[in-house]
């Protein structure tokens, strides 16, 4: 309740601030339905990190269907009165529109973004029971979980332009207001289950203030004071489709996103889109420690791969799970738990000196001010320059420089992982360390590992690819190839293909330097 009345008194705040509309933001119902404007809700941005988790490049490594599902032959096409019936079929109290603008939010899930529907349709079984059970708790519509859909594509590490993460896309103070834990080691707006608890307790508090779940949707996406300035201009009407031109224009897009999301995961088989099997353990189980302990320590002693234990916990920004103040949480594959329970002790005692030596702690020189907005690093701090090497990635130079990839990002306005060769990279280190780092510019890629302790067997070669007299071209791996990698550069080329023309036994143990035979796709 207290919650509640501040929302409220935060809401009066902020409508004091009106302006005036302008004759065009007049229009209705009729002029939306002509309205030929698709909003940028960052679904490509969403999905590009997307792509770059573990378990998903995993499965579109063995499903080269993945590559080939925008054939037009695939593609049904259905009137609009069809739409309409399903709509209306779908069991719940949501109130599902139908006009041009949610038939075009249609047409990108089950046309133009076919591909990433695939990937979200088989994220989503493993994320939507979980939603499903946190929703009936607090006595929400289970089609609510749908937005999850359109704030970020089920990728928990989604972080938009205003700096919303995610999967629910809590701003910084919105996720404190609903008790989820944001500090340098840990990003709770990333943990899928206590950030669906936030979202359903933000999610109920709206309902309690308009009593409409389509308004409760557009509310969580710009705010409750944006709604309320939509329904006074427009004379205090309540319906979305009356204050739509009220509204700020990516909210607009927004509910009829929704809606369209609504349908597509209803419809799915009638549009031969079919959910692509990711890898993802299904079955996952939960320990509390209360101990800190590091994921590579994790990873080392059981075997599990370290990409997968970082994102089946996401919240952990540095690998370190802080739990020596309180008790935090380490989800593993059910498989794996009890195997953890009996070497308890021996992953805690693994390299310990090493993983939490002071002066090996990962930490940030970026800090946020009071509005949660990320800050220049302190005078304390001298920048360095790096110059991307060819194979280079952004997790190579975190660990060469002991930053995080967080902060990479932001000192270089990067929105992606992506860093191409030649690109010049600013990093902040402490001015009592310099001489510790300023030479990585000018060290071999050997050089480089042997400093963080990692040894390269086999010699990196520069890519490339010579074409044969047999009909096949020579692929020469390179540092941080993946077999997901190579079969993007050669679309329609199968993993099995791969392994039988060069008789690997596993893809995944293809080392830089190795050569294989591809047989492209004419």
């Amino acid at each position: 309740m207290q919650r509640l009345r501040f929302l409220l008194l935060l809401i009066t705040a902020l409508g004091l601030f009106e302006y005036h509309a302008s004759s065009q933001q007049q229009e209705t119902l009729n002029s939306i339905i002509n309205d030929t404007t698709i909003t940028d809700l960052n679904f490509d941005e969403n999905l590009d990190s997307l792509l770059n988790l573990y378990y998903v490049g995993q499965a579109l490594a063995n499903d080269p269907e993945f590559w080939n599902n925008n054939t037009d032959s695939l593609v049904p096409v259905f009137t609009d009165s069809v739409y309409i019936e399903r709509l209306k079929k779908i069991p719940t109290v949501i109130d599902l529109t139908y006009n041009s603008v949610v038939r075009r939010y249609i047409d990108v899930y089950t046309k133009q973004k076919r591909g990433s529907v695939g990937v979200m349709l088989g994220l989503s079984q493993y994320y939507f029971p979980l939603f499903d059970e946190v929703f009936d708790y607090y006595d929400i519509p289970n089609e609510m979980k749908y937005m999850s859909i359109i704030e970020s594509a089920l990728n928990p590490r989604a972080y938009s332009r205003t700096r919303a993460v995610g999967l629910w896309q809590f701003m910084y103070g919105t996720g404190r207001l609903y008790g989820l834990t944001v500090n340098s080691l840990v990003d709770e707006r990333r943990d899928p289950i206590k950030s669906t608890h936030a979202a359903a307790r933000f999610v109920k508090d709206l309902y309690a203030i308009y009593n409409d779940w389509i308004l409760v949707v557009a509310a969580y996406n710009c705010g409750p004071g944006n709604v309320n300035k939509a329904i006074r201009r427009s004379g205090g009407k309540r319906n979305y489709w009356d204050i739509y031109y009220y509204l700020p224009r990516e909210t607009r897009g927004h509910v009829p996103a929704f809606i369209a999301a609504t349908y597509m995961m209803n419809y799915y088989k009638e549009h031969n889109l079919k959910p692509v099997p990711v890898s993802f353990p299904i079955t996952s189980d939960t320990i509390m420690l209360t101990r800190n302990l590091h994921l590579s320590q994790v990873s080392e002693v059981l075997g599990i791969p370290l990409q997968l234990l970082r994102d089946m916990n996401p919240q952990y920004r540095t690998d370190i799970i802080p739990a020596s103040g309180k008790p935090m949480p380490l989800r593993l594959p059910l498989e794996q738990t009890a195997k953890f329970i009996d070497f308890k002790e021996d992953i805690f005692a693994y390299k310990d000196s090493v993983f939490f030596n002071n002066e090996k702690i990962i930490t940030s020189p970026t800090t946020m001010d009071s509005r949660g907005f990320e800050e220049p690093p302190p005078g304390n701090y001298a920048k360095l320059t790096y110059t991307v090497k060819e194979g280079d990635n952004l997790g190579f130079v975190s660990m060469w420089y002991n930053v995080r990839i967080s902060d990479i990002r932001y000192w270089n306005n990067i929105r992606h992982n992506t860093i191409r060769s030649g690109q010049k990279l600013a990093i902040y280190v402490p001015r009592n360390n310099v001489s510790k780092y300023e030479d990585i510019n000018s060290l071999s890629f050997r050089e480089k590992q042997a400093r963080i302790g990692k040894t390269v067997t086999v010699p990196a070669k520069p890519a490339q690819t010579v074409t044969s007299g047999q009909g096949y071209v020579i692929y020469t791996v390179k540092q941080g190839d993946t077999i997901w990698d190579i079969m993007k550069k050669y679309p329609g080329v199968t993993e099995a293909e791969i392994k039988n023309l060069n008789n690997l036994s596993d893809v995944s143990k293809i080392k830089p330097g190795q050569e294989l035979k591809i047989k492209p796709k004419s």
